[in-house]
């Protein structure tokens, strides 16, 4: 499971990404944690934990571009057009760096197969580009892909920060037939794939190669201000201090270090209004 681990803990990637679903900065300490738990089918065992978001760790692996890509594809986030035909499908999740700190602006260019397996070389359906938002998240609506001679069912994707190298890559869907005989297929590109009415709901995680400072913990040295002033990145704050911040007043819930991303509109775990 994606929110719990072995021993019953709950994953610091599952904190990691309620709080930014919710628009709150989750501490540093709680990142640095396994993507997404695979979905499988009677009869498969787990596959690695991939990419596991951490300082050092290897970032989601590479995968061939094929002979199908096609630069300039549209700026849009559905691929669907009037008349798709094929089961709907929605792939939803987020871009870290190697500190699993999410990357805004993070480019994600996708294309596939139409259901029936057959790629458009002429024109751009079921191809196009997306920018990551301020929380690193993105969201594609397509289709599920129909099946490519020799292949198992994928998508492809290519995924860069700004200012660094591309990461050409493909995603897959569990439980696929296909994936015991395809070459290329690699388990660590899973998606997590479930039924949504009539439509198909995937979510995935990328992390990039892409160094990233994880920020102070709340047990780094930090300047200490005393109650009541503006509130301040760098600052060491203890719980019952007091602050400003744009005009009103917070107080503080939990002792920890500011950062960017944490000021006290923002993070209700750690500053309630006064």
């Amino acid at each position: 499971m994606d929110n719990e681990t072995t021993t019953g803990h709950v994953t610091r990637k599952a904190v990691l990404r309620a709080a930014l679903a919710a628009g709150i900065a989750a501490p540093t300490v709680l990142m640095g944690v396994p993507a997404l738990a695979r979905t499988l089918t009677a009869g498969e065992t787990a596959p690695p934990l991939t990419p596991e978001c951490d300082d050092g760790d290897d970032p989601t692996v590479p995968q061939t571009e094929g002979p199908y890509f096609k630069p300039n594809s549209p700026l849009r986030n559905s691929l669907l057009e009037s008349g798709t035909v094929g089961v709907r499908l929605t792939v939803s999740g987020y871009v870290f760096g190697l500190a699993c700190r999410p990357i805004a602006g993070a480019l994600l260019d996708f294309w596939q197969a139409d259901t029936n397996g057959a790629y458009d070389n002429t024109g751009f359906r079921f191809r196009g580009h997306q920018f990551t938002d301020a929380q690193g998240a993105f969201r594609l609506t397509t289709i599920v892909p129909g099946l490519y001679p020799g292949r198992t069912r994928h998508l492809h994707v290519k995924v860069q920060a700004p200012g660094r190298p591309v990461l050409t890559s493909q995603l897959y869907f569990p439980g696929e037939p296909r994936n015991n005989t395809d070459t290329i297929f690699d388990a660590r590109l899973l998606m997590s794939v479930r039924d949504a009415g009539t439509a198909k709901e995937a979510a995935f995680d990328f992390v990039l190669n892409v160094p990233q400072n994880p920020g102070p913990s709340p047990t780094a040295t930090a300047t200490t201000r005393p109650p009541g002033g503006i509130w301040a990145a760098g600052t060491a704050y203890r719980a019952g201090d007091r602050v400003t911040y744009g005009g009103p007043a917070y107080v503080c819930l939990q002792a920890h270090t500011g950062q960017a991303g944490w000021e006290p509109p923002n993070v209700p775990a750690l500053w309630r209004a006064v």
